[in-house]
């Protein structure tokens, strides 16, 4: 297995059609780890970037927003395992944040990863063989390291992580980038939201995301704020709309479409659109295709409102059996929107 640690640059465009499976907005959680003594591990997970309060004391000493343990550990590495958000997950690369851990920085980390059915708790990983997924490679102080695999997603998928720091210190963020692994009803007859996350859905190409990304569109609920959903800069040229493209779960013959602008008040798009398009595995994704179809045709937005299209009603020229792999939703000019649902039943 070989790794590269890349710049932020190349992360981005190696883990552009993967999803980040860590997530607190998915249903991520922290099952077990070795030490938490000076700052808990749940915080690795937090959505939000890291803070810093200077001065800021706990009885356990200066305060730090990420996974710290005790110093002088006497075994290898300190560990805490991690459910992903999603039923599982193949995975490529990782990002993992020191962010103002300076002294006090984990030297060095791995990942593994395992896939487990049924209820676990702390002792069903006694005696589980971890698949390595990210090898040894060392971390600096202060800083976002971004680890990629040079040979792509793993080909199993798993449903736990487990980051091990060498020997000790702290960690900020920890973020795994992968393709989920949906588990759908063997009824193909099941209206499913096939551009959820959690049904495989992922943001492949997008023409903008100034303010936040449109992998947020694909979260599960309404939020809690502007800052999970997409939101583009404002245009200042005529004629501009702001676009994403969202590969589907599955093949689908879609019957619902729903565009929500919840907490986008003051900043929803003028317009929105949506177009599909069905392509070959091999066929290679462009914005300008001729193949894209209008699916729902522009509409005036509002703000904080779910826009639900229908076959009865706002769908247009779009038959029962029409077979779309992508949408592409199109904000006019710009803004924010805060999720797209794509209903349909997979072929």
């Amino acid at each position: 297995m070989s790794v590269s640690q890349v710049s932020l640059e190349e992360f981005e465009k190696r883990t552009a059609a993967y999803v980040n499976v860590i997530n607190t907005h998915l249903e991520t959680e922290i099952i077990a780890f070795s030490d938490e003594f000076f700052a808990e591990a749940t915080n690795l997970i937090t959505s939000t970037p890291p803070v810093r309060e200077a001065g800021r004391y706990t009885e356990k000493g200066a305060w730090y927003d990420g996974w710290e343990t005790r110093r002088h550990n006497t075994e290898e590495a300190d560990w805490v395992i991690i459910k992903v958000g999603v039923n599982s997950a193949r995975i490529a690369a990782v990002e993992v944040d020191t962010a103002f851990f300076n002294g006090n920085h984990a030297p060095a980390i791995s990942v593994e990863g395992v896939y487990l059915e049924g209820k676990v708790n702390q002792s069903s990983f006694d005696t589980v063989q971890w698949q390595p997924i990210i090898s040894h490679v060392e971390c600096g102080p202060s800083q976002r390291h971004f680890f990629a695999r040079d040979d792509g997603l793993t080909k199993q998928s798993f449903n736990y992580l487990r980051l091990r720091m060498y020997p000790d210190g702290g960690i900020a963020r920890f973020r795994a980038y992968g393709s989920p692994v949906p588990v759908f009803p063997d009824d193909k007859s099941v209206v499913l939201d096939l551009a959820s996350i959690s049904n495989g859905g992922s943001a492949v190409a997008w023409s903008d995301k100034r303010f936040s990304g449109p992998d947020n569109l694909l979260l599960p609920g309404r939020g809690h704020d502007m800052s999970d959903g997409w939101e583009t800069a404002r245009s200042r040229t005529k004629g501009h709309v702001d676009w994403a493209i969202i590969k589907l779960g599955a093949p689908a013959r879609i019957s619902k479409v729903v565009v929500d602008t919840a907490y986008f008040l003051g900043n929803f798009p003028a317009a929105v659109k949506v177009e599909a398009i069905n392509l070959d595995p091999s066929s290679e994704i462009s914005a300008t295709d001729s193949a894209w179809k209008d699916i729902v045709g522009e509409t005036p937005a509002g703000p904080g409102k779910e826009h639900e299209f229908s076959l009865a009603n706002g769908l247009a020229t779009i038959t029962k059996d029409e077979l779309f792999t992508h949408v592409k939703l199109v904000m006019i000019p710009d803004g924010g929107v805060k999720r797209l649902r794509i209903f349909g039943t997979r072929v």
